[in-house]
């Protein structure tokens, strides 16, 4: 799902200005770690589903999972201390799979670390999850193809010439992504791309007894992607078509878009815009909405049972810059009478793919729990950084039309203590309508990767009895 670690590093640059679309932590003064909060007791308690990256659980220095032997023991655990469900990255940002693919190599060793030789990790994490009674969601890292030199942006000429992120740097050069030393994101824009991408969902559809097919980072990589010469065609093509601008094709690319750049703690930003940047925020937003839609019929034409879903960050309000409208067709950000979206545009609702999804989890990655605990949040309906007011957002703009799944990340921000995560797993599971997300395992059994330097299983079965 996410890089272990490397989360909280661009998280705050969105608090800051609501300028980014990263994991934050807003606000480390509000302390919801005293009394439990309480819950109505008549609320029926959703799924708890727990995510296991790969690359941490299973390649990483403190790992567990890459022992049949201590992972059953950790599965077992998870299923005394109430945990109902796994998320399991299968498809990490390599692009190389945890399982036999006709698509794509198997990734078995990493970092020094080897999953038990013969075994399908995938195949044994299903099975034994079934043992337990588990509710079992495939994951897939969508639109990256390469991270640490490994992967197709590096291996594969095509894809690292024409498929791989074309980005502008902060002084507008338009550079590959991975000349920026960032993980090698492809442009979700070129069929190529796509088929690849559907092909791998079909495949573990088909291979796997699983109960949802989960999309993470299916989206651009940032606000200054994709600028390459296939964007910009497509671009004209969507502007010509959509518009009946025929005046399109002499655009000045990219400074009709965006005409200057800055960098504001270390994310490259807009800085002047050009008169097109609006319906390029809606093309963009359109190019994902439609991959959705063939997302979606791919893993219904396998198994029309199977559900269809997704992670997005729960911070609606900058998630534009990664080209993704997660709200509803019937949500109208540009005539939204309570919110105000500068970014938002003419038809923008129509780039909304909540109606493609069978379940949404959002990662409601905060200290602050409830509005009332800051002065600055108190009176407000809404408020994307903090866990009550971004989950009434999410609600509001998804117009409540499939379970949603709120998001806890246990290790990478600054918990007061093991009380504050019980009492934010407690409130997130009786409010969100699907349950709640727990990210990740690996925070749980090892101490070095969470931020209290603890083991947090009391954390979790305090947070999750019932």
């Amino acid at each position: 799902m996410k890089i272990i670690y490397k989360i909280i590093t661009v998280a705050i640059i969105g608090l800051f200005g609501l300028a980014a679309c990263k994991k934050s932590n807003p606000d480390k003064t509000s302390n919801p770690g005293g009394e439990p909060i309480p819950v109505d007791t008549v609320t029926k308690r959703g799924e708890a589903i727990i995510w296991v990256d790969a690359r941490s659980n299973v390649f990483g220095t403190y790992g567990r999972f890459n022992d049949t032997a201590k992972i059953r023991r950790v599965l077992d655990t998870l299923k005394e201390v109430g945990v109902t469900g796994l998320v399991l990255d299968v498809k990490g940002s390599t692009g190389y799979t945890m399982y036999p693919s006709i698509y794509s190599q198997q990734l078995t060793t990493l970092d020094g670390k080897s999953f038990t030789p013969g075994v399908d990790y995938v195949g044994f994490m299903v099975t034994e999850a079934r043992k337990r009674n588990f509710k079992v969601y495939a994951s897939i890292v969508t639109f990256v193809e390469g991270s640490s030199s490994k992967g197709k942006v590096y291996e594969d000429p095509l894809w690292r010439d024409q498929y791989q992120s074309i980005v502008c740097d902060a002084s507008g050069n338009r550079v590959p992504i991975t000349t920026t030393g960032k993980n090698g994101f492809v442009n979700p824009a070129i069929p190529a791309v796509q088929e690849r991408a559907l092909n791998i969902i079909k495949e573990i559809v088909a291979k796997y007894e699983i109960d949802g097919m989960l999309l993470d980072y299916a989206r651009y990589t940032d606000i200054n992607a994709d600028f390459s010469d296939f964007s910009k065609n497509d671009f004209i093509k969507f502007l010509e078509q959509r518009y009946n601008d025929t005046e399109a094709n002499k655009m000045s690319f990219p400074s009709d878009i965006v005409s200057t750049w800055k960098t504001v703690s270390g994310q490259v930003l807009p800085n002047a815009t050009g008169k097109y940047y609006k319906r390029w925020l809606l093309y963009r937003a359109t190019v994902i909405h439609d991959f959705f839609v063939k997302a979606k019929i791919a893993v219904k034409s396998v198994k029309p049972n199977i559900k269809f879903g997704t992670y997005v960050g729960a911070w609606y309000t900058t998630y534009y810059q990664v080209g993704v409208n997660w709200a509803s067709e019937n949500y109208d950000p540009f005539n939204d009478p309570e919110l105000r979206f500068d970014w938002a545009y003419p038809d923008y609702n129509k780039t909304g793919y909540t109606e493609q999804l069978d379940l949404l989890m959002t990662g409601n990655y905060f200290t602050q729990l409830m509005l009332k605990d800051n002065p600055a949040t108190a009176g407000l309906a809404y408020h994307w950084w903090s866990v009550e007011g971004s989950l009434k957002g999410a609600k509001y703009i998804t117009r409540n039309k499939m379970p949603l799944y709120g998001s806890i990340d246990m290790g990478n921000v600054d918990w007061a203590n093991q009380q504050a995560i019980s009492n934010t797993i407690k409130y997130i599971r009786a409010t969100a309508t699907g349950g709640v997300m727990l990210f990740d395992v690996v925070h749980v059994y090892a101490p070095e990767y969470n931020r209290l330097k603890q083991p947090l299983w009391n954390a979790l079965r305090e947070g999750l009895k019932k």
